[in-house]
């Protein structure tokens, strides 16, 4: 329960200052990835697709079981249909490495403008507070990669989404980075 002389922003900044350290290390570490998935824009684009892949696997595979176990279920056959759209798209996108980065490109790009309107609303409820510029910087940033991503396509694919995702790490880093410092 908050105090009711507190605002929703004082409690905000009171929980930005008490974890300082956390917001800190998240920048750091966003940054860090950022600036490896910049230098190796392919192979960051490669890696981000297997590792949706061997995600959509492994969500294909526990379905899977638990619509044979849930045999007496009404909906158990579409479940187990799901499971294996998932198995079906994970073993696509994990084990042919060259193939799937546009399908994901356009995912990373709808990500990345969800991203950037969340984080544009974080900075506009936090606006009163110290560096919010930053956060609606990094939203903005974001919102921008997306539209640049999803108007270049197909020819992106191979290269945009290994760079663009490291630069919205360093973009979220940097901010969780000046949250950090707040007074």
């Amino acid at each position: 329960m908050t105090d009711p002389g507190h605002t929703p922003t004082e409690d905000l900044l009171g929980h930005v200052r008490e974890h300082r350290g956390r917001f800190r290390w998240l920048g750091i570490a966003l940054i860090v990835a950022g600036i490896a998935a910049i230098l190796f824009p392919f192979v960051a684009s490669i890696a981000a697709k297997v590792m949706v892949g061997w995600l959509l696997l492994i969500t294909g595979g526990v379905t899977l079981w638990h619509a044979f176990q849930s045999r007496s279920w009404r909906e158990a056959l579409l479940s187990g249909l799901v499971g294996l759209l998932n198995l079906a798209a994970g073993g696509y996108l994990a084990f042919f490495p060259l193939t799937g980065l546009v399908a994901l490109t356009l995912l990373l790009g709808l990500l990345f403008g969800l991203q950037g309107g969340v984080e544009v609303a974080m900075a506009w409820r936090h606006r009163p507070g110290q560096n919010w510029g930053w956060m609606m910087a990094s939203g903005i940033a974001a919102i921008a990669l997306a539209l640049l991503l999803l108007l270049g396509l197909p020819g992106t694919a191979l290269w945009a989404l290994g760079l663009f995702l490291g630069i919205n790490f360093i973009s979220s880093g940097a901010a969780f980075l000046a949250l950090s410092r707040i007074d």
